[in-house]
């Protein structure tokens, strides 16, 4: 990387040159470069609108559009060369546009500033992360859906404070992911309508006086409107503050599904089996098999949490309209951006391999009277009062903790000792299986309503709304 040239493209005011420090201090091309792509095709959809307006002539447009492609294509080959004296990714590609076709390079900028550039490049970036988020989350919920209907019928304990409560489907507990994930999905898409506003001609804050057509602009790139006011349009962040809530939210979703993963393939719990491509051993005990991937990302959600705050922290001071501040937005964003696409890569692969240990879940039910809920029901169908219902059923599981036996382990002279109104049809509904079949309401646990369940997830998947 040469970091001799001078950044001539603003230094006619100055009287000497940069402290070598404070250029390589203010500087970020070393991470802003990755919105390369971006900044070549918010410089081409400028370029052709200036020609549309006569702004620029033809051959003009047509040199700067056949240098940038070039220079697009140095970049993926590996032999562009940055310079931090350059600044940042604006100002190393149009140095080198320059240096390539002449003074056609320099008309360029004809009409726009490095605020409005910058601001377009951040969000036609983040609109394309956006955009690669959906595939994999897509892929995620997917997987969900598949196992949740696998699982239809899978019993396994429903818990409250860690406790056992009542017994549930491990498909149901799948869903119960999935819908997580959507309410993540439909922020994601709501949020990218808000990022696909153009910045591009506002200018340095107040527009411009050459007669830019941005209703073009915007549709050259994609965009839906161009922003309606120039102040705005160069110093908003809030579509990168909105996206990483977004995310924040995401992960933390990620976070609990990692936990109880975590938990579910340990020895104490033993309910799933996470593939070995997924974990990794231990350097001293040869027994370990660690869930190293769902730890991970549990611990990753910490870093988008802060990156989250960072930016809030960053926006809450700063007057209209662009400061320099605003080049610490990026580096927050992009890592939010990489950790998102890492952690639901890693579970869209990871979740559909997982394998659930039936015998262990449903046997773990059986133990902390997860049917007595059941019983308390029972009672109030036959015209017990649901308050005296609870206190029958809590007499009966005193005599279960201290006999060492489930509700349905008891006789019926045993159940019938704190009511007479239960007779024999009650162990019907004291197995697990009854529990979960009487559950038979539109977002119950019951199999037939996961499976439907299962269904919507997999058909609203099919429909959702796209990019």
């Amino acid at each position: 990387m040469s970091d001799t040239q001078t950044n001539k493209t603003w230094g006619g005011r100055f009287t000497e040159s940069t402290d070598a420090f404070v250029a390589a201090f203010t500087a970020s091309v070393d991470f802003d470069r990755r919105m390369y792509r971006q900044d070549i095709a918010g410089s081409i959809a400028h370029a052709r609108m200036l020609a549309r307006v006569g702004v620029l002539s033809e051959a003009d447009c047509t040199a700067i559009v056949s240098g940038l492609e070039t220079i697009r294509a140095e970049i993926e080959s590996g032999t562009f060369e940055w310079s931090v004296a350059l600044e940042d990714v604006h100002m190393n590609i149009e140095a080198r546009l320059t240096a390539r076709i002449g003074d056609a390079g320099k008309r360029l900028h004809t009409g726009r500033s490095r605020n409005d550039q910058v601001a377009t490049d951040v969000r036609l970036y983040l609109r394309d992360a956006i955009d690669a988020i959906f595939i994999e989350l897509r892929r995620l919920l997917a997987g969900l859906a598949t196992q949740a209907e696998t699982e239809a019928a899978t019993i396994m304990p429903g818990f409250t404070h860690l406790q056992v409560a009542q017994p549930v489907t491990f498909g149901h507990h799948l869903l119960a992911w999935f819908e997580m994930l959507k309410r993540d999905y439909e922020r994601l898409l709501d949020c990218r309508k808000r990022v696909n506003i153009m910045p591009l001609g506002a200018a340095a804050l107040a527009g411009t006086s050459y007669p830019l057509d941005r209703v073009y602009s915007a549709q050259l790139l994609g965009f839906s409107a161009p922003a309606a006011n120039s102040l705005d349009a160069v110093s908003d962040r809030d579509f990168a503050l909105e996206f990483t809530a977004a995310a924040a939210i995401l992960m933390t979703h990620l976070s609990r599904m990692s936990e109880e993963l975590v938990l579910w393939s340990s020895a104490q719990f033993d309910f799933i089996d996470l593939p070995d491509r997924f974990c990794t051993g231990s350097s001293i005990m040869p027994q370990k098999k660690n869930p190293d991937v769902p730890e991970l990302v549990r611990g990753k959600t910490g870093r988008v949490n802060g990156h989250l705050i960072a930016l809030l922290t960053l926006m809450k001071s700063q007057p209209l309209a662009y400061n320099k501040d605003n080049q610490e937005d990026k580096e927050p964003l992009f890592d939010t951006v990489d950790t998102v696409l890492g952690c639901l890569r890693a579970f869209a692969d990871m979740v559909p391999a997982l394998r659930a240990k039936r015998g262990n879940m449903l046997e773990s039910a059986r133990r902390g009277f997860a049917t007595a809920t059941d019983l308390a029901d029972y009672l109030v169908r036959k015209g017990v009062p649901f308050r005296d219902a609870h206190e029958i059923v809590g007499k009966a599981v005193r005599l279960g903790v201290e006999s060492g036996r489930d509700l349905a382990e008891m006789t019926l002279a045993d159940l019938q000792q704190f009511s007479p109104l239960i007779e024999q049809d009650v162990f019907a509904v004291l197995s697990l299986q009854g529990s979960v079949a009487a559950r038979d309401v539109l977002g119950g646990t019951a199999p037939n309503r996961v499976r439907e369940a299962a269904a919507a997830a997999r058909n609203w998947l099919a429909a959702a709304e796209l990019p």
